[in-house]
């Protein structure tokens, strides 16, 4: 293994590559970039386009509106990027898509653990569906809404993944104690000024009573999630419930 592949590494596919770092360039995954701590690459599609016009798409079959990025095209990038040197073999391959799977934080805590994906954000009116079969391209999607194209929802990808890298947040326990990490919403936050327009800071979190304060919060944490997040918080309780048993 080189010193390269050590390093958590996006490659992004896509046809407009001046989109990127774009707000991954600054703050805290900024710094991270800039030290070494991780890595980007946007690599343009139409470099592999056959044609003068560097054409990436076409109508689609059996008629309808837009047009579909070519199979052949969009494969001959994916090729061309897996055959860089030193690239990660058999990393994650990723398609940003309102059809794919809704990304969780356990996915993006995987996709973290590992040395990074790569990622084609779509244009147009999808991808050719014989790329995705023949690249076996993950669907992902960030939610239920259609965006222009995948590069907003790569750049939300992966900032989920860089901010949980070693050395990018400045306390360890930040990427752990937050929404989502124990499959709940995070319980409200405060500070200064004590009193804010009549309202105070609840007095349980002044009281320095850590075992009182873990508890206060795991409790707001539950109580939010059931009225904000009603299908996050019946996981929860289901993954609660014991096991039926049947005597054989």
């Amino acid at each position: 293994m080189t010193s390269n592949e050590t390093i958590w590494r996006a490659t992004v596919l896509t046809l407009f590559p001046e989109m990127f770092p774009g707000p991954l360039g600054v703050s805290l995954a900024g710094k991270a970039l800039a030290s070494g701590l991780w890595a980007l690459e946007a690599r343009d599609i139409r470099d592999s386009a056959t044609d003068r016009h560097r054409s990436v798409d076409d109508t689609p079959a059996g008629g309808g509106p837009g047009m579909v990025l070519r199979a052949d095209v969009l494969a001959a990038a994916i090729d061309a990027a897996d055959a860089v040197p030193d690239c990660v073999k058999d990393r994650p391959r990723l398609l940003m898509s309102p059809r794919g799977r809704p990304l969780t934080q356990s996915r993006v805590m995987e996709l973290a653990a590992g040395l990074g994906p790569l990622i084609v954000c779509g244009r147009f009116e999808g991808v050719d569906q014989r790329v995705i079969a023949g690249r076996a391209l993950e669907e992902v999607s960030i939610g239920d809404y259609v965006l222009s194209g995948g590069e907003i929802a790569a750049l939300a990808l992966i900032d989920a993944c860089v901010r949980l890298l070693p050395g990018v947040m400045g306390k360890l326990a930040s990427g752990a104690d937050e929404s989502f990490s124990d499959g709940l919403l995070e319980y409200p936050q405060y500070t200064r000024p004590q009193e804010f327009e009549g309202q105070p800071i609840p007095e349980i979190l002044l009281s320095g009573d850590h075992a009182k304060v873990a508890a206060w919060r795991q409790a707001e944490a539950e109580a939010l999630t059931r009225a904000k997040r009603p299908d996050l918080w019946a996981i929860k309780v289901n993954q609660k419930r014991p096991k039926s048993t049947t005597d054989g």
